[in-house]
Protein backbone atom coordinates (compact mmCIF):
# COMPACT_ATOMS: atom_id res chain seq x y z
CA UNK A 1 0.00 0.00 0.00
CA UNK A 2 1.24 3.56 -0.67
CA UNK A 3 2.49 5.36 2.38
CA UNK A 4 3.73 8.79 3.37
CA UNK A 5 5.94 10.13 6.11
CA UNK A 6 4.42 10.80 9.55
CA UNK A 7 2.59 14.11 9.51
CA UNK A 8 2.76 14.37 5.71
CA UNK A 9 -0.98 13.85 5.34
CA UNK A 10 -1.77 16.65 7.77
CA UNK A 11 0.66 18.98 5.97
CA UNK A 12 -0.92 18.09 2.64
CA UNK A 13 -4.38 18.90 3.99
CA UNK A 14 -3.14 22.29 5.22
CA UNK A 15 -1.48 23.15 1.90
CA UNK A 16 -4.64 22.33 -0.05
CA UNK A 17 -6.36 25.32 1.56
CA UNK A 18 -3.67 27.70 0.33
CA UNK A 19 -1.01 29.87 1.95
CA UNK A 20 -0.66 33.62 2.48
CA UNK A 21 2.09 33.56 -0.15
CA UNK A 22 3.23 30.88 -2.59
CA UNK A 23 6.05 28.59 -1.49
CA UNK A 24 7.59 29.18 -4.88
CA UNK A 25 6.47 31.05 -7.92
CA UNK A 26 7.24 30.48 -11.59
CA UNK A 27 7.88 33.65 -13.56
CA UNK A 28 8.29 33.54 -17.30
CA UNK A 29 10.17 36.74 -18.07
CA UNK A 30 9.87 36.50 -21.83
CA UNK A 31 8.37 34.42 -24.61
CA UNK A 32 11.43 35.19 -26.70
CA UNK A 33 13.62 32.17 -27.39
CA UNK A 34 16.44 31.24 -29.73
CA UNK A 35 15.24 27.62 -29.85
CA UNK A 36 11.95 26.07 -30.97
CA UNK A 37 11.59 22.96 -28.82
CA UNK A 38 8.75 20.83 -30.13
CA UNK A 39 7.38 20.25 -26.61
CA UNK A 40 7.66 23.85 -25.34
CA UNK A 41 4.99 24.46 -22.70
CA UNK A 42 4.52 28.10 -23.66
CA UNK A 43 5.01 27.90 -27.45
CA UNK A 44 7.83 30.40 -27.09
CA UNK A 45 9.75 32.07 -29.88
CA UNK A 46 8.85 35.73 -30.31
CA UNK A 47 8.94 38.34 -27.54
CA UNK A 48 5.59 39.84 -26.66
CA UNK A 49 5.49 43.62 -27.25
CA UNK A 50 3.60 44.01 -23.97
CA UNK A 51 6.23 42.32 -21.78
CA UNK A 52 6.53 43.86 -18.34
CA UNK A 53 9.01 46.72 -18.35
CA UNK A 54 12.07 46.69 -16.13
CA UNK A 55 10.33 49.05 -13.70
CA UNK A 56 7.22 46.89 -13.60
CA UNK A 57 9.28 43.75 -13.04
CA UNK A 58 11.18 45.41 -10.20
CA UNK A 59 7.85 46.38 -8.64
CA UNK A 60 6.76 42.73 -8.75
CA UNK A 61 10.00 41.74 -7.03
CA UNK A 62 9.35 44.35 -4.33
CA UNK A 63 5.93 42.82 -3.76
CA UNK A 64 7.29 39.28 -3.60
CA UNK A 65 9.87 40.45 -1.08
CA UNK A 66 7.16 42.03 1.06
CA UNK A 67 5.23 38.75 0.90
CA UNK A 68 8.40 36.91 1.99
CA UNK A 69 8.36 34.62 -1.02
CA UNK A 70 11.44 32.46 -0.56
CA UNK A 71 12.40 32.13 -4.20
CA UNK A 72 11.16 32.41 -7.77
CA UNK A 73 11.64 29.97 -10.64
CA UNK A 74 12.45 32.12 -13.65
CA UNK A 75 11.93 30.74 -17.11
CA UNK A 76 10.57 31.59 -20.51
CA UNK A 77 11.22 31.37 -23.38
CA UNK A 78 14.92 31.79 -22.82
CA UNK A 79 15.09 34.32 -19.98
CA UNK A 80 18.74 35.24 -20.47
CA UNK A 81 18.04 36.89 -23.82
CA UNK A 82 16.01 39.58 -22.10
CA UNK A 83 18.41 42.59 -21.91
CA UNK A 84 17.67 43.33 -18.24
CA UNK A 85 17.84 39.70 -17.09
CA UNK A 86 20.98 40.02 -14.96
CA UNK A 87 19.81 43.34 -13.56
CA UNK A 88 16.54 41.75 -12.45
CA UNK A 89 18.04 38.67 -10.82
CA UNK A 90 20.57 40.82 -8.98
CA UNK A 91 17.76 43.05 -7.74
CA UNK A 92 15.74 40.03 -6.65
CA UNK A 93 18.62 38.67 -4.61
CA UNK A 94 19.18 42.11 -3.14
CA UNK A 95 15.55 42.15 -1.98
CA UNK A 96 15.93 38.73 -0.35
CA UNK A 97 14.12 36.70 -3.01
CA UNK A 98 16.30 33.85 -4.24
CA UNK A 99 16.35 33.00 -7.94
CA UNK A 100 16.30 29.65 -9.69
CA UNK A 101 16.35 30.06 -13.45
CA UNK A 102 16.08 27.62 -16.33
CA UNK A 103 18.12 28.17 -19.46
CA UNK A 104 19.10 26.33 -22.61
CA UNK A 105 22.64 27.46 -21.82
CA UNK A 106 23.31 29.13 -25.15
CA UNK A 107 24.28 32.48 -23.58
CA UNK A 108 26.24 31.15 -20.58
CA UNK A 109 29.76 31.93 -21.79
CA UNK A 110 32.84 32.02 -19.56
CA UNK A 111 32.22 35.61 -18.44
CA UNK A 112 28.54 34.99 -17.62
CA UNK A 113 29.47 31.84 -15.71
CA UNK A 114 31.90 33.84 -13.56
CA UNK A 115 29.26 36.53 -13.03
CA UNK A 116 26.72 33.95 -11.86
CA UNK A 117 29.27 32.29 -9.59
CA UNK A 118 29.83 35.61 -7.82
CA UNK A 119 26.10 35.98 -7.02
CA UNK A 120 24.46 34.64 -3.87
CA UNK A 121 21.15 32.75 -3.83
CA UNK A 122 21.12 32.07 -7.56
CA UNK A 123 20.56 28.55 -8.84
CA UNK A 124 21.09 27.65 -12.52
CA UNK A 125 19.23 24.87 -14.28
CA UNK A 126 20.48 23.78 -17.70
CA UNK A 127 17.88 22.05 -19.89
CA UNK A 128 18.67 19.06 -22.08
CA UNK A 129 16.32 16.34 -23.26
CA UNK A 130 18.75 13.71 -24.45
CA UNK A 131 21.95 12.21 -23.07
CA UNK A 132 23.43 12.61 -26.54
CA UNK A 133 23.12 15.18 -29.29
CA UNK A 134 21.00 13.02 -31.56
CA UNK A 135 18.27 12.42 -28.98
CA UNK A 136 18.34 15.95 -27.59
CA UNK A 137 18.52 17.87 -30.85
CA UNK A 138 15.55 16.03 -32.36
CA UNK A 139 13.42 17.81 -29.72
CA UNK A 140 15.32 21.01 -29.03
CA UNK A 141 17.03 21.82 -32.33
CA UNK A 142 20.37 21.31 -34.02
CA UNK A 143 23.35 22.36 -31.89
CA UNK A 144 21.35 22.74 -28.68
CA UNK A 145 23.04 19.80 -26.94
CA UNK A 146 26.53 21.15 -27.61
CA UNK A 147 25.46 24.61 -26.41
CA UNK A 148 24.11 23.16 -23.16
CA UNK A 149 27.29 21.16 -22.57
CA UNK A 150 29.44 24.28 -23.14
CA UNK A 151 27.37 26.08 -20.51
CA UNK A 152 27.92 23.20 -18.08
CA UNK A 153 31.66 23.27 -18.78
CA UNK A 154 31.76 27.03 -18.21
CA UNK A 155 29.86 26.82 -14.91
CA UNK A 156 32.09 24.00 -13.72
CA UNK A 157 35.26 25.89 -14.69
CA UNK A 158 34.01 28.99 -12.85
CA UNK A 159 33.44 26.95 -9.69
CA UNK A 160 29.72 27.67 -9.65
CA UNK A 161 28.92 24.57 -7.58
CA UNK A 162 26.11 22.04 -7.97
CA UNK A 163 24.05 23.50 -10.80
CA UNK A 164 21.09 21.45 -12.00
CA UNK A 165 20.59 19.48 -15.19
CA UNK A 166 16.90 19.41 -16.10
CA UNK A 167 15.39 16.75 -18.34
CA UNK A 168 11.81 16.41 -19.59
CA UNK A 169 11.01 12.70 -19.68
CA UNK A 170 9.91 11.31 -23.06
CA UNK A 171 9.69 7.85 -24.53
CA UNK A 172 12.87 8.68 -26.45
CA UNK A 173 15.04 9.41 -23.40
CA UNK A 174 13.64 7.12 -20.68
CA UNK A 175 16.21 4.47 -21.79
CA UNK A 176 18.95 7.03 -21.00
CA UNK A 177 18.16 7.50 -17.30
CA UNK A 178 21.47 6.02 -16.15
CA UNK A 179 23.35 8.14 -18.67
CA UNK A 180 21.70 11.32 -17.37
CA UNK A 181 22.63 10.30 -13.84
CA UNK A 182 26.24 9.72 -14.87
CA UNK A 183 26.37 13.06 -16.69
CA UNK A 184 25.15 14.92 -13.61
CA UNK A 185 27.65 13.07 -11.42
CA UNK A 186 30.51 13.97 -13.76
CA UNK A 187 29.84 17.66 -13.10
CA UNK A 188 28.91 17.30 -9.43
CA UNK A 189 25.50 18.58 -10.56
CA UNK A 190 21.99 17.68 -9.42
CA UNK A 191 19.72 15.83 -11.82
CA UNK A 192 16.15 17.08 -12.10
CA UNK A 193 13.52 15.18 -14.06
CA UNK A 194 10.26 16.76 -15.21
CA UNK A 195 7.08 15.40 -16.69
CA UNK A 196 6.07 16.05 -20.28
CA UNK A 197 2.80 17.99 -20.33
CA UNK A 198 0.45 18.33 -23.32
CA UNK A 199 0.44 22.14 -23.28
CA UNK A 200 1.89 24.71 -25.67
CA UNK A 201 3.61 22.98 -28.59
CA UNK A 202 3.61 19.90 -26.38
CA UNK A 203 -0.10 19.53 -27.13
CA UNK A 204 0.81 18.53 -30.68
CA UNK A 205 3.60 16.13 -29.73
CA UNK A 206 2.42 14.62 -26.44
CA UNK A 207 0.73 11.59 -27.97
CA UNK A 208 3.96 10.63 -29.75
CA UNK A 209 6.41 11.58 -26.99
CA UNK A 210 4.87 10.77 -23.61
CA UNK A 211 6.32 7.67 -21.93
CA UNK A 212 4.59 4.35 -22.43
CA UNK A 213 2.90 2.56 -19.53
CA UNK A 214 5.88 0.21 -19.25
CA UNK A 215 8.29 3.16 -19.23
CA UNK A 216 6.27 4.84 -16.45
CA UNK A 217 6.89 1.80 -14.26
CA UNK A 218 10.58 1.84 -15.19
CA UNK A 219 10.81 5.52 -14.27
CA UNK A 220 8.99 5.00 -10.97
CA UNK A 221 11.30 2.18 -9.88
CA UNK A 222 14.35 4.16 -10.96
CA UNK A 223 13.25 7.19 -8.90
CA UNK A 224 12.44 5.07 -5.84
CA UNK A 225 16.02 3.80 -5.91
CA UNK A 226 17.40 7.35 -6.25
CA UNK A 227 15.67 9.65 -3.74
CA UNK A 228 18.31 12.32 -4.37
CA UNK A 229 17.07 12.92 -7.93
CA UNK A 230 14.84 15.99 -7.99
CA UNK A 231 11.38 15.91 -9.60
CA UNK A 232 9.54 19.00 -8.36
CA UNK A 233 6.54 16.75 -7.62
CA UNK A 234 6.17 16.14 -11.37
CA UNK A 235 5.39 12.46 -11.02
CA UNK A 236 3.05 12.17 -8.06
CA UNK A 237 0.66 10.21 -10.28
CA UNK A 238 3.23 7.38 -10.20
CA UNK A 239 2.90 7.02 -6.42
CA UNK A 240 -0.15 4.85 -7.07
CA UNK A 241 2.33 2.11 -8.00
CA UNK A 242 3.39 1.63 -4.38
CA UNK A 243 5.71 3.58 -2.14
CA UNK A 244 5.14 7.32 -2.41
CA UNK A 245 7.80 9.30 -4.20
CA UNK A 246 9.53 12.03 -2.14
CA UNK A 247 7.68 15.35 -2.06
CA UNK A 248 4.24 16.76 -1.34
CA UNK A 249 2.56 14.54 -3.94
CA UNK A 250 -0.30 16.87 -4.76
CA UNK A 251 -1.38 19.43 -7.33
CA UNK A 252 -0.32 22.74 -5.82
CA UNK A 253 -1.97 24.94 -8.47
CA UNK A 254 -3.29 28.10 -6.83
CA UNK A 255 -2.53 26.65 -3.39
CA UNK A 256 1.23 26.71 -3.04
CA UNK A 257 2.38 27.59 -6.58
CA UNK A 258 1.32 29.76 -9.51
CA UNK A 259 2.80 31.47 -12.54
CA UNK A 260 3.34 35.02 -13.75
CA UNK A 261 3.67 35.26 -17.52
CA UNK A 262 5.74 37.84 -19.46
CA UNK A 263 2.90 40.37 -19.66
CA UNK A 264 2.04 40.03 -15.96
CA UNK A 265 -0.94 37.70 -16.14
CA UNK A 266 -1.19 35.29 -13.21
CA UNK A 267 -2.15 31.66 -13.79
CA UNK A 268 -2.94 28.96 -11.26
CA UNK A 269 -0.65 26.41 -12.86
CA UNK A 270 2.67 26.89 -14.67
CA UNK A 271 1.53 24.30 -17.19
CA UNK A 272 -1.96 25.63 -18.00
CA UNK A 273 -1.60 28.96 -19.79
CA UNK A 274 -5.25 29.15 -20.76
CA UNK A 275 -7.91 31.83 -20.09
CA UNK A 276 -9.86 29.38 -17.92
CA UNK A 277 -6.98 29.35 -15.43
CA UNK A 278 -6.05 33.04 -15.53
CA UNK A 279 -6.58 34.50 -12.05
CA UNK A 280 -5.72 38.15 -12.75
CA UNK A 281 -2.74 40.38 -13.44
CA UNK A 282 0.07 41.89 -11.42
CA UNK A 283 -0.94 45.17 -13.09
CA UNK A 284 -4.45 45.00 -11.59
CA UNK A 285 -5.29 47.09 -8.56
CA UNK A 286 -3.72 45.44 -5.53
CA UNK A 287 -1.09 43.71 -7.65
CA UNK A 288 0.02 40.14 -7.24
CA UNK A 289 -0.94 40.06 -3.56
CA UNK A 290 -4.59 40.76 -4.34
CA UNK A 291 -4.65 38.10 -7.04
CA UNK A 292 -3.03 35.46 -4.84
CA UNK A 293 -5.14 36.08 -1.77
CA UNK A 294 -8.52 37.03 -3.16
CA UNK A 295 -9.00 36.02 -6.79
CA UNK A 296 -12.14 33.99 -7.46
CA UNK A 297 -10.16 31.26 -9.21
CA UNK A 298 -7.67 30.71 -6.39
CA UNK A 299 -10.46 30.79 -3.82
CA UNK A 300 -12.28 28.08 -5.76
CA UNK A 301 -9.18 25.91 -6.14
CA UNK A 302 -8.61 26.01 -2.38
CA UNK A 303 -12.01 24.58 -1.57
CA UNK A 304 -12.32 20.90 -0.59
CA UNK A 305 -12.75 18.65 -3.61
CA UNK A 306 -14.07 15.16 -4.07
CA UNK A 307 -12.30 12.29 -5.76
CA UNK A 308 -14.89 12.41 -8.54
CA UNK A 309 -14.55 9.56 -11.00
CA UNK A 310 -11.55 8.28 -9.01
CA UNK A 311 -13.52 7.79 -5.78
CA UNK A 312 -13.75 4.04 -6.25
CA UNK A 313 -10.00 3.65 -6.80
CA UNK A 314 -8.00 2.59 -3.77
CA UNK A 315 -4.95 4.52 -4.98
CA UNK A 316 -6.55 7.97 -5.02
CA UNK A 317 -4.95 9.05 -1.74
CA UNK A 318 -1.56 8.28 -3.26
CA UNK A 319 -1.92 9.95 -6.66
CA UNK A 320 -4.60 12.59 -5.83
CA UNK A 321 -6.09 12.11 -9.29
CA UNK A 322 -2.93 13.26 -11.05
CA UNK A 323 -2.04 16.40 -12.99
CA UNK A 324 -4.62 19.08 -13.74
CA UNK A 325 -2.72 20.29 -16.82
CA UNK A 326 -2.40 16.81 -18.29
CA UNK A 327 -6.12 16.24 -17.88
CA UNK A 328 -7.22 19.64 -19.15
CA UNK A 329 -5.24 19.63 -22.41
CA UNK A 330 -6.14 16.06 -23.28
CA UNK A 331 -9.86 16.77 -22.88
CA UNK A 332 -10.39 14.75 -19.70
CA UNK A 333 -12.55 16.09 -16.82
CA UNK A 334 -10.60 17.70 -14.00
CA UNK A 335 -12.21 15.36 -11.47
CA UNK A 336 -11.31 12.35 -13.62
CA UNK A 337 -8.16 10.23 -13.82
CA UNK A 338 -4.82 11.41 -15.12
CA UNK A 339 -4.31 10.50 -18.82
CA UNK A 340 -1.24 8.56 -17.69
CA UNK A 341 -3.02 6.90 -14.77
CA UNK A 342 -0.94 3.84 -13.92
CA UNK A 343 -4.11 1.80 -13.45
CA UNK A 344 -5.08 2.45 -17.08
CA UNK A 345 -8.24 4.42 -16.28
CA UNK A 346 -7.06 7.54 -18.10
CA UNK A 347 -6.20 5.61 -21.23
CA UNK A 348 -9.71 4.18 -21.29
CA UNK A 349 -11.25 7.66 -21.10
CA UNK A 350 -8.88 9.09 -23.70
CA UNK A 351 -10.19 6.60 -26.20
CA UNK A 352 -13.58 8.26 -25.92
CA UNK A 353 -12.40 11.88 -26.33
CA UNK A 354 -13.56 13.18 -29.70
CA UNK A 355 -10.84 14.44 -32.00
CA UNK A 356 -10.45 18.20 -31.73
CA UNK A 357 -12.51 18.49 -28.55
CA UNK A 358 -9.60 19.12 -26.15
CA UNK A 359 -9.03 22.80 -25.25
CA UNK A 360 -6.57 24.52 -27.58
CA UNK A 361 -3.43 25.82 -25.85
CA UNK A 362 -3.67 29.12 -27.71
CA UNK A 363 -1.73 30.70 -30.58
CA UNK A 364 1.47 31.11 -28.57
CA UNK A 365 4.56 32.91 -29.80
CA UNK A 366 6.13 30.26 -31.99
CA UNK A 367 8.50 31.10 -34.81
CA UNK A 368 8.01 28.56 -37.63
CA UNK A 369 10.93 26.14 -37.98
CA UNK A 370 10.91 23.51 -40.70
CA UNK A 371 11.67 19.92 -39.80
CA UNK A 372 14.42 19.81 -42.41
CA UNK A 373 16.10 22.84 -40.84
CA UNK A 374 15.90 21.18 -37.41
CA UNK A 375 17.66 18.05 -38.63
CA UNK A 376 20.40 19.62 -40.76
Amino acid sequence: MPHEAPGAGRLTDQLKTGLDAPICLTWELTYGCNLACIHCLSSSGRRDPDELTTAQARAVIDELSDLQVFYVNIGGGEPTIRPDFYELIAYSVQRGVGVKFSTNGSTINEARARQLTAMDYVDVQISIDGADAATNDALRGRGSYDAARRAMDNLAAAGFGPFKISVVMTRENIPQLDEFDALASSYGAQLRLARLRPSGRGADTWAQLHPTAEQQVTLYRWLIDRPGVLTGDSFFHLSALGEALPGLNLCGAGRVVCLIDPVGDVYACPFVLHPEFRAGSVLDRGGFTEVWRRSDLFTELRQPTSAGACSSCGSYDACQGGCMAAKFFTGLPLDGPDPECVMGHGEELLAGVAAGSAPAPGPGHSVPVSLSARRR
